[in-house]
């Protein structure tokens, strides 16, 4: 049985054959996907997924919702939370996923 820390889903199990002819597993970490918007699921622009950046500020944008929501979905979040503080939609009128953006917009 493998060790407890190649275990996980979070590593990749390579079959390989050996000059010996004998079959072996290798385990590999996988590489890191691309990050995706929250609410359409399009990929991020702009944020460095290499195993060398620091830190998250590191690697997600410094605007509002930056890492989480493209700049299309937080242009329509932004939008609607001016909407709803002048009275002209109420929250049950949009979306679920976007319901919990706008109140975190409208809470600051």
């Amino acid at each position: 049985m493998p060790r407890p820390m190649y275990r996980s889903r979070s590593i990749r199990k390579l079959a390989r054959v050996t000059p010996k002819k004998r079959n072996v597993l290798h385990f590999k970490k996988k590489a890191p996907k691309r990050p995706h918007c929250a609410i359409c699921g399009k990929e991020l622009n702009g944020i460095n997924i290499s195993k060398n950046s620091k830190g998250k500020s590191l690697r997600s944008n410094a605007r509002i919702f930056g890492g989480v929501l493209c700049a299309n979905c937080t242009a329509d979040i932004i939008k609607l939370a001016s909407r709803i503080e002048n009275g002209e939609l109420k929250l049950n009128e949009i979306g679920v996923k976007q319901k919990e953006y706008v109140l975190q917009l409208i809470s600051h």
